[in-house]
């Protein structure tokens, strides 16, 4: 049995979590069911594998570029808590329950493609790291309760395998509006938070316009590049707080925040230049994910047709989160914004209520995770509200991102003490619920949690059926109430296609009809 555990773990952490192989994989299957040559099927391969290969790239430029800014904002306001990264807690787990966290992922998967074939929830999810989370996630939460190992896996399983079709089918009428089309779903387990935002966008925004529709003066045009905007709002905010993190704390502390990704500063000029090269390295790291998205949509829709017509018929692939990012490049920047300020807001709440009244752990901001799903929530927010829907779509989601946490972090057991906790809203509402149910102990536990489950994967199959395939559109209130030009330019689709959609010019006076379309 020990070379089928090292096949396991070898399946899950050499090919199955690492997104860009398997995106490569499916590619190469669809090309392949289309028939395609041998020449055909390596290039979009490997072509799709570099595009998640960028997106990687792009990430990890975000992540570095924001490391020394959080230090510079914790330093500044002095908080301190706990701090959501999923890799981390991934990672500690690995250690305890690496083995069943690599059959779970594995039966999820098989049971997710399942569902997608003989349920209407024609979904395959294929952002391979999130799969890792869940499965972490929900190994921990089932053995905290004192589940067996056998149970935990095959449990486990079901639940991802669950989870990976429904909360694409959740979120798809948002998702079919801000891409303009049915060719691509979300999939991302910040789910909850983007359909919060995509909901609060049609509460709050019915007249406000795009955030894609920048009147500028002649001087600012400029700023309708979004990477020249995102990297000089970035640049922005970094000096500034670069001056309150050396007031607050003095030259030598300050000096020491660039020494982990690069040489710590020499003296005050090159301390705020080095701030003026990180915004810009995050400008370059935005544009790097969306040159990726680009590339991988460029490959894997229509290679993924050949699978929907033989494997799964009408499947369509669900992808991560930056997929939405080039449908709103303001959005993006926006959104991360107002999740982040959400996060502090939430952070204020913790600290001076819920902590000394309920024990509820101190949840710092994360950057990271608020510029992924915050960026994401205010691209679905604003493609349901315009600027306002960014807006509050984006801070709600930046509260849901702080407080499920801190709520989470009571069914993890001694993974609660790690001063880590996974970040996005699925991970916390979902294994809130299970681990509360798990509580019960025992059988009654175990079928609580399976109705939990059979609850989820039933209210998907309802939205599907009623929601999704009935195309209603949850902007369509916006769009009746919006000027026939700005409703055009919101929705002309993403950058990626390169096309730009202009408001048309009114005829002259005594001009004719022009005749119907």
């Amino acid at each position: 049995m020990g070379w089928l555990v090292t096949l396991a773990k070898f399946l899950v952490n050499e090919i199955l979590s690492e997104p860009a192989y398997l995106i490569g994989i499916i590619t190469a299957i669809g090309l392949v069911a289309m028939k395609k040559t041998v020449g055909q099927i390596i290039g979009g391969a490997i072509k799709a594998t570099l595009g998640f290969l960028l997106i990687g790239a792009g990430a990890g430029l975000v992540t570095n570029s924001l490391a020394p800014l959080g230090e510079m904002i914790q330093g500044a306001t002095g908080a301190h808590g706990v701090i959501p990264t999923n890799e981390a807690i991934v990672g500690i787990a690995q250690e305890e329950f690496g083995s069943r966290v690599a059959w779970l992922m594995i039966l999820g998967f098989v049971v997710s493609l399942l569902l997608a074939r003989f349920t209407p929830l024609r979904y395959v999810f294929l952002t391979g790291h999130h799969m890792l989370f869940m499965a972490t996630l929900l190994t921990v939460v089932l053995a905290n309760v004192g589940q067996s190992t056998f149970v935990v896996v095959a449990v486990g399983g079901v639940l991802l395998g669950i989870m990976l079709v429904a909360m694409p089918a959740f979120a798809h009428p948002w998702t079919k509006r801000v891409t303009g089309n049915n060719t691509v779903a979300i999939g991302h387990f910040g789910t909850a938070g983007y359909i919060v935002a995509g909901a609060a966008g049609r509460v709050v925004g019915k007249r406000s316009r795009s955030t894609e529709e920048m009147k500028l003066p002649e001087g600012l045009r400029f700023l309708r590049d979004s990477m020249v905007a995102t990297a000089l709002s970035m640049l922005l905010i970094y000096l500034v707080m670069a001056v309150l993190f050396l007031a607050k704390t003095g030259k030598e502390t300050a000096f020491k925040a660039f020494g982990t990704g690069g040489a710590a500063a020499t003296d005050v000029g090159n301390y705020l230049m080095q701030s003026v090269m990180q915004g810009l390295q995050f400008g370059i790291a935005v544009a790097v994910i969306l040159f990726g998205v680009r590339t991988i949509l460029g490959e894997l829709v229509p290679a993924f047709q050949g699978i929907a017509k033989k494997v799964v018929p009408g499947a369509l692939p669900a992808l991560d989160a930056p997929i939405v990012f080039p449908y709103a490049q303001n959005a993006v920047l926006i959104g991360f914004i107002f999740s982040f300020t959400g996060g502090l807001v939430s952070l204020g709440l913790l600290t001076w209520i819920f902590n000394p009244a309920f024990g509820l752990a101190l949840v710092l901001p994360g950057l990271v995770p608020h510029f992924f799903t915050g960026g994401a929530a205010g691209v679905y927010g604003n493609s349901t509200g315009g600027r306002r829907g960014a807006v509050v779509g984006a801070f709600l989601n930046g509260v849901l991102i702080t407080f499920l946490p801190a709520l989470l972090l009571k069914v993890l057991g001694a993974f609660g003490d790690q001063n880590t906790t996974f970040g996005d809203a699925d991970f916390g509402w979902f294994g809130v619920l299970i681990g509360n149910a798990g509580k019960a102990g025992g059988g009654a536990g175990l079928v609580i949690i399976l109705l939990i489950g059979f609850a989820v994967l039933g209210g998907a199959i309802l939205m599907q059926k009623r929601v999704v395939e009935t195309g209603w559109d949850p902007g369509a209130a916006r769009d009746a109430l919006m000027p026939r030009e700005s409703v055009i330019e919101a929705d002309a689709g993403p950058a990626a296609a390169g096309q730009t959609a202009f408001a048309k010019i009114a005829p002259p006076a005594g001009a004719p009809a022009p005749p119907s379309r």
